[in-house]
C-alpha cells in the first residue's frame, strides 16, 4: 500500500500544503485501487497532480470540519458538470450521517444540488468492516468537538510476485484527543498517521480537541504501532518540537508528514 500526502496542514491550508487529504493506493492483482482519507480545503487541485479524478474509488471522511471534507463540493462540480461527460460512475463516500446535508448547504444552490446523482453515500457504523477492492477499512469513534468524529483503520491485501499475499495496515487518527478507541484503531499498525495539532505547555488547558506530539507518541506506544507519522500541524507549530514531544513516549521511527511525499506502508 502506498500513501501519498496530498495535504497535511492543520485546520486550514498552509503556504506549502492544502488541508488534510491522504491518497492510498493498492493493487488487487488486476489494477490499482485508490481511496482518499479526507478531502479538505485546497486538496482537490493538488490531488490532480497524482491521479485523474475519475480514478477515485472511494472517499473516507473522518469528520465534517471544512479542513477535512470541504473539497467534496469541488468534486461534485467535477463530476456533475464535466462537459466531456463523467463515465466513472458515482463516487463512493463514507462519512458521518450529516455528510450529504453539509455539502448541499455549502454548495447553497437553487434548487439544492442532488448529490445522489454523483455520489454514493454510506454512513459509518462503528465496528463494521467494509471491503473495497484490496482494501478493508473500519471507523472508530474518537474525541473531537463535532458530531461523529472517527479514526480510520485501513488494511490492504496485495498479491506478491511469488503468489503470497502481502498485508499492510495504516491507521489514521482523524482529529481527536486521547481516547481508548484511538489506540484500538492503531493496534499493531505498520504506519500510524496521527495528528499533533497542539504543543505541550501551550495548549494544556484545552481538552477533547487535539493531540500534542507527546499524546500522539503515547497512543503509538500503547497501540504497538511500528512507525509514527505526525500530521495536521498548523502553520504556527514547530515540527521539531512535535517530534521531540513524541519521542518522550514512543521509541519507534517518527517523521512529520510533508505534502508531496510518498510512503510505502
Amino acid at each position: 500500500m502506498k500513501l501519498t500526502i496530498v495535504g497535511c496542514s492543520g485546520s486550514f491550508p498552509g503556504p506549502s500544503s492544502p488541508a488534510s487529504c491522504y491518497l492510498l493506493t493498492a493493487n488487487d492483482g488486476e489494477r490499482d485501487w485508490r481511496i482518499l482519507l479526507d478531502l479538505g480545503s485546497g486538496a482537490l487541485g493538488v490531488l490532480q497532480r497524482y491521479i485523474h479524478l475519475s480514478e477515485i474509488d472511494g472517499v473516507l471522511l473522518s469528520h465534517l470540519h471544512p479542513d477535512h471534507c470541504m473539497d467534496l463540493t469541488g468534486l461534485h462540480v467535477a463530476v456533475h458538470w464535466d462537459p466531456n461527460g463523467w463515465t466513472a460512475g458515482r463516487v463512493r463516500v463514507w462519512g458521518p450521517a450529516e455528510t450529504p446535508k453539509r455539502i448541499v448547504t455549502a454548495l447553497d444552490m437553487e434548487p439544492p444540488a442532488d448529490l445522489d446523482e454523483d455520489f454514493e453515500f454510506h454512513r459509518w457504523s462503528a465496528g463494521e468492516k467494509i471491503e473495497l477492492g484490496p482494501f478493508s477499512f473500519e471507523a472508530f469513534p474518537v474525541r473531537h468537538p463535532i458530531a461523529e468524529p472517527y479514526a480510520i483503520r485501513v488494511e490492504a491485501s496485495e498479491p506478491g510476485p511469488d503468489g503470497t499475499v502481502r498485508r499492510s495496515v495504516l491507521a489514521y487518527s482523524g482529529d481527536t484527543d486521547s481516547c481508548p478507541e484511538l489506540v484500538e484503531a492503531a493496534q499493531g499498525a505498520d504506519l500510524f498517521l496521527c495528528e499533533a495539532a497542539y504543543h505541550e505547555g501551550r495548549d494544556d488547558a484545552i481538552d477533547g480537541v487535539h493531540l500534542t506530539g507527546l499524546r500522539a507518541g503515547q497512543a503509538a506506544h500503547d497501540a504497538g504501532a511500528k512507525r509514527l507519522l505526525l500530521t495536521h500541524l498548523p502553520v504556527w507549530n514547530d515540527a521539531n518540537q512535535s517530534v521531540a514531544e513524541a519521542q518522550g513516549a514512543y521509541d519507534g521511527p517518527i517523521a512529520v508528514a510533508v505534502a508531496g511525499v510518498h510512503y510505502i506502508v
